[in-house]
């Protein structure tokens, strides 16, 4: 009975510290053959660490979700540019659907909410519906 052994690599692609750039690979040894591992090309843009990406993005919290909301409704409404095309385009639809939302939101979170998170959140819907309004003509 003939037992075929195949080699296996591991590569280790943790940043453990400063010192090792990042993309930079632990060569291992092969089972079968006993060589090194060729090292593969780096990425072209090197990974982000967690805290560099935390410290990039705003705390995730009640207000910050309603502010991306009006946002998003502001751009689906053409009065700010769409952050990935550059450009102002309207989508009427799109911007019901997201006010529709803040209401739900409006209407599930009452009695739960801070004064100015109440506050806030009906002075968006507010603003939000006087511009679909007109904009809807």
């Amino acid at each position: 009975m003939t037992e075929d052994k195949k080699g296996f690599s591991v590569k280790d692609r943790r940043l453990f510290s400063e010192e090792k750039p990042a993309g930079e690979e632990f060569k291992t040894e092969t089972a079968e053959a006993g060589q090194k591992d060729e090292p593969e090309a780096p990425p072209q843009k090197p990974p982000r660490t967690a805290e560099q990406a935390e410290t990039q993005l705003p705390e995730v919290n009640f207000s910050t979700f309603v502010f991306s909301l009006n946002s998003a409704t502001l751009v689906h409404l053409g009065i700010i540019e769409d952050p990935a095309s550059g450009q102002k385009a309207k989508n009427l639809p799109l911007a019901k659907q997201t006010i529709d939302i803040l209401g739900l939101l409006e209407r599930k979170t009452r009695g739960n909410l801070s004064s100015d998170e109440e506050a806030m959140l009906r002075s968006i819907l507010y603003d939000l519906r006087m511009i679909y309004i007109r904009e809807k003509g």
